[in-house]
């Protein structure tokens, strides 16, 4: 918390209206300082300061850009397989970028990594139940 505090106060200033030296004046308890960090929202700068661009992806843009990269490739298997024999293959589609993609070597849009937030199969049942 301490090196986004500026981030955080301006925040908790945008939701909530509480200012953060009421914490130092103790009029404002830890706990529920706690529990208004824990809850602020996707699109608030401390969320964004703290995660990154992967605060910025949900799970709605996951599964749009799944989507995309599908598509991209169901498309290059049907242009692959329709060419004529003696032209050249089409290039195959590049994955649209994810937060977190092109760490660790990894090409860009390679793959899931770590820091990678793709939803869990739960979520999906849940998104698509």
């Amino acid at each position: 918390m301490e090196e986004h505090a500026e981030a955080l106060e301006a925040d908790l200033l945008r939701y909530y209206g509480v200012d953060l030296l009421d914490w130092h004046r103790e009029t404002l308890s830890s706990r529920r300082l706690s529990v208004l960090v824990r809850h602020l929202p996707p699109d608030s700068a401390f969320v964004r300061a703290r995660e990154g661009e992967a605060a910025e992806w949900g799970l709605t843009d996951h599964l749009l850009a799944a989507v995309v990269d599908h598509l991209a490739i169901a498309n290059w298997m049907y242009a692959s397989v329709n060419r004529d024999e003696y032209a050249d293959p089409p290039e195959a589609p590049v994955p649209v970028p994810r937060p977190g993609a092109g760490a660790a070597g990894t090409p860009e849009g390679a793959g899931p990594s770590a820091t990678d937030h793709t939803p869990t199969a739960a979520e999906l049942a849940r998104f698509f139940g």
